[in-house]
């Protein structure tokens, strides 16, 4: 789906979603936008179908389920092999995002979370046993995210 058939209505959809997909309903949805339950039920398989919207997710403070460390990896990895080592890298045990970088030498940015540095040492590990480079490595403190603003029709993005 192209951005310029993604229009007001899908937008305040995503936008929505992104505030608590739990809990927003196609009715409540349907009432910002000025549309029927259907016609946002509709949108939103579209969006689906489409992978406009990829999946649905909890978003979890790992501090209060136990898991205090978050750690960023930046890793540096051949650019033919970057794109299909990303999976391998989602199965490592700790893992719970990667992101694949355009800019710079460091190409690929793992997140892991653990109880303790036994828990992320492991993770580096298998990078580096995967023919990664890690160039360097951030201890998160806190993170936090936000609906994306230029979806928010009501604010005039």
């Amino acid at each position: 789906m192209a951005d310029e058939e993604i229009d007001d209505v899908d937008r305040a959809i995503l936008y929505a979603l992104q505030e608590d997909a739990r809990n927003m309903s196609s009715g409540d949805i349907a009432e910002r936008t000025d549309t029927s339950d259907s016609t946002v039920r509709k949108r939103i398989n579209h969006l689906e179908s489409s992978e406009v919207i990829k999946g649905y997710s909890a978003d979890v403070d790992y501090q209060q389920a136990g898991y205090p460390l978050r750690m960023l990896l930046y890793c540096t990895a051949s650019i033919p092999e970057r794109g299909d080592l990303i999976p391998k890298i989602l199965d490592i045990d700790g893992v719970v995002s990667v992101q694949e970088l355009v800019t710079g030498e460091e190409n690929l940015l793992v997140t892991a979370v653990g109880e303790s540095d036994s828990d992320i040492t492991p993770v580096a590990q298998a990078l580096l046993d995967m023919g990664l480079t890690v160039a360097d490595e951030v201890l998160v403190r806190s993170h936090e995210t936000t609906p994306f603003g230029k979806f928010d029709s009501e604010n005039g993005s």
